[in-house]
C-alpha cells in the first residue's frame, strides 16, 4: 500500500508580511495513520525539498501526540526535508493521495497544473483522494470526465467561513474554501467549528479542520481495504 502526501511550497501569507505553509498536525496525524497501518508513504511538493511549515502550527497550543512524535522521528523529518517534486511523480506508482492543509495550498496547489492532473488521474484510476482543512481548496480547478467541477453534486466539507473568520484571515486568503466548494456545485456541509467532521462521496474524502486530520486519513485507509 503506497500513499502519496502532497504538501504546499508556498510560504507567504498574502500581503501580511507573515509566513504560512502546511499545518503540522494535518501532516503528522495522517502520516502515522498510514505508517502504523503498514503503508509506504512518499512526501512531495511543487518545489521539492523542505516545504514551509506554518509557524502557528508549531506553537505550543497546536501540538498533539502525533506532532511530538513526528518532530522526534528522524526518518520522518528527513523525508520532510527532502520531498520529491510533484512534477516528477506518476499516480501509477501509488494507491491513494492525501493533501494536508494549512493556508499555503490556497495559493500554489489550487492553481498547480501538476496537482490538478494528479487528482484527476487518481480518481479516473479509481484511487481515493483525501484532503483536509484548507486542502479541499486544491479541488478548485479539478474536473471530472464530464469536464464539470469534480465536486459538483458531491458531499464535501472543508475549512468553514466561520473558522476562517475566527482566525482573522477572511480578507487575506485568495478565496474561501467553503464558498468555492459551493460555487463549484458541491454539496457542502460542516460540523461545529474545530470539531471532527469528515465527508466521503465515493473516492473523494474531505475533512473540515485540523481536528479532522486523523479521521480523514482513517477514511482513506478504509477506502483501500
Amino acid at each position: 500500500m503506497k500513499v502519496l502526501i502532497v504538501l504546499t511550497s508556498h510560504d507567504t501569507l498574502g500581503n501580511t508580511g507573515k509566513k504560512t505553509g502546511f499545518w503540522l498536525e494535518e501532516l503528522a496525524a495522517p502520516y502515522y495513520a498510514f505508517i502504523d497501518a503498514g503503508a509506504e508513504v512518499t512526501l512531495v511538493s511543487p518545489k521539492g525539498g523542505q516545504p514551509p511549515l506554518d509557524p502557528k502550527s508549531n506553537e505550543k497550543d497546536a501540538q498533539t501526540e502525533t506532532t511530538h512524535r513526528f518532530k522526534a522521528d528522524a526518518s520522518a523529518m528527513q523525508a520532510l526535508a527532502n520531498t520529491q517534486k510533484l512534477s516528477e511523480i506518476s499516480i501509477a506508482d501509488f494507491d491513494a493521495v492525501f493533501y494536508p492543509g494549512g493556508h499555503g495550498p490556497l495559493w500554489d496547489l489550487a492553481e498547480d497544473q501538476n496537482s490538478i492532473s494528479l487528482i484527476e488521474q487518481a480518481l479516473q484510476a479509481d484511487k481515493p483522494v483525501a484532503l483536509v482543512c484548507h486542502a479541499p481548496g486544491v479541488l478548485r480547478h479539478v474536473k471530472g470526465s464530464d469536464e464539470q467541477p469534480i465536486v459538483r453534486g458531491k458531499s464535501v466539507t472543508g475549512f468553514s467561513n466561520t473558522e476562517e473568520s475566527a482566525v482573522g484571515l477572511t480578507e487575506i486568503v485568495p478565496f474561501l474554501v467553503e464558498d468555492m466548494l459551493k460555487e463549484n456545485g458541491g454539496q457542502y456541509s460542516k460540523g461545529e467549528d474545530w470539531q471532527v467532521y469528515v465527508q466521503q462521496d465515493g473516492l473523494l474524502i474531505t475533512g473540515q479542520n485540523p481536528a479532522s486530520s486523523a479521521a480523514t486519513a482513517e477514511a482513506l485507509l478504509k477506502s483501500l481495504k
